[in-house]
């Protein structure tokens, strides 16, 4: 195993951006960038022994500094949607919108930060960050910590642990964009997907979980069993026309506060990516709202050429009450763990 470091680019305001280059004995790698705390390559050999990038994302800081569609970067400190403010304690606290009444990804706080990082072993390195008490209206001053991990095994392990000197909310994750076919390999439509989620969360039309918990059973929404993303995907049913395909969070089985295997994904090209968590939640997109935007290799970002797992507490969870609050309080850690495990047949 082997870490390297070495300059990326410079952004806007004039700061380096550094990546970090994480390579196992099979020659296998992550790159991961200061800007965003973003997870930017996951270079695998295919079963031609050929490496594919199965991110999509940008080769530069321009690329990222456009923010299209939070590419690989960390979210927080809330990730997903609030509806009109956070609610603490019974009070209302104002957070800056996004569009309507709602903010989407905390304004992009996280993602748009150049974070501080070390290499702490020879596979892996911590990322840090601290987002100022008050800022877009989130409480405390937040100390934050992403930790990428790649092992042997061909596992990114993504540790999380933040705390705030207020009380305040938080739900981090990653918004990485997965193609197994490669950044290149056009839509993700035939990739095959197993979710160990029994019900999931409706949203209205601003995207915003209503609240209800509904059985996937007799819906599109069932992954109990794999099945190819684009099997249902356009069905004449309510929860698809309002997310424009699948946008939702998913009720996963068994969550006791322990890592526990979530996902499985799996595409033609012979690489599969097993997700695991210890959050309740996951968000699956599809890049329903990816409008051809340049990428890697000049390529467009193309309608659904990407897909996303991000594991998470369930959206706008403080203004819901059947669902798990994301309210900390001052001094008491969100400490999360995520892990991608991709595998070739």
């Amino acid at each position: 195993m082997s870490v390297c470091k070495s300059l990326f680019g410079i952004n806007k305001d004039g700061k380096e951006i550094y990546a970090y280059l994480i390579e196992n004995s099979k020659g296998n790698r992550i790159q991961c960038i200061t800007l965003g705390a973003c997870l930017q390559k996951v270079e695998i050999k295919d079963k031609d022994d050929k490496y594919i990038d199965l991110l999509l994302g940008f080769d530069d800081v321009e690329g990222f500094e456009k923010r299209h569609d939070f590419q690989g970067m960390t979210v927080g400190p809330v990730a997903n949607r609030i509806s009109d403010g956070l609610t603490i304690d019974g009070v209302k606290i104002a957070v800056t919108k996004t569009h309507g009444d709602v903010t989407l990804h905390s304004n992009g706080d996280f993602s748009s930060a150049v974070w501080n990082a070390i290499i702490t072993d020879t596979d892996s390195v911590e990322f840090s960050y601290i987002h100022p008490d008050g800022k877009d209206g989130f409480p405390g001053n937040i100390d934050t910590k992403v930790k990428y991990r790649f092992t042997e095994d061909d596992e990114i392990i993504i540790s999380y642990d933040a705390v705030s000197d207020k009380k305040t909310a938080l739900n981090i994750t990653n918004h990485s964009y997965f193609n197994l076919k490669g950044y290149d390999g056009g839509d993700i439509l035939d990739h095959r997907l197993y979710l160990n989620a029994d019900a999931f969360t409706p949203m209205n039309d601003d995207l915003i979980p209503s609240g209800e918990i509904r059985p996937v059973e007799n819906t599109p929404f069932d992954f109990r069993s794999p099945k190819p993303i684009g099997r249902d995907i356009n069905e004449d049913y309510d929860q698809l026309k309002a997310g424009n395909g699948y946008d939702h969070n998913f009720v996963l089985n068994d969550y006791d506060g322990k890592v526990r295997l979530i996902a499985s994904l799996e595409a033609p090209s012979g690489v599969k990516l097993d997700c695991f968590t210890d959050l309740p939640g996951v968000q699956l997109y599809v890049g329903n709202f990816l409008k051809g935007v340049s990428g890697k290799a000049g390529l467009p970002l193309n309608f659904r050429c990407g897909l996303c797992l991000e594991t998470q507490y369930f959206p706008n969870a403080s203004n819901t009450p059947n669902f798990k609050n994301y309210i900390f309080d001052a001094g008491e850690h969100f400490i999360s763990k995520t892990i991608y495990k991709i595998s070739v047949k």
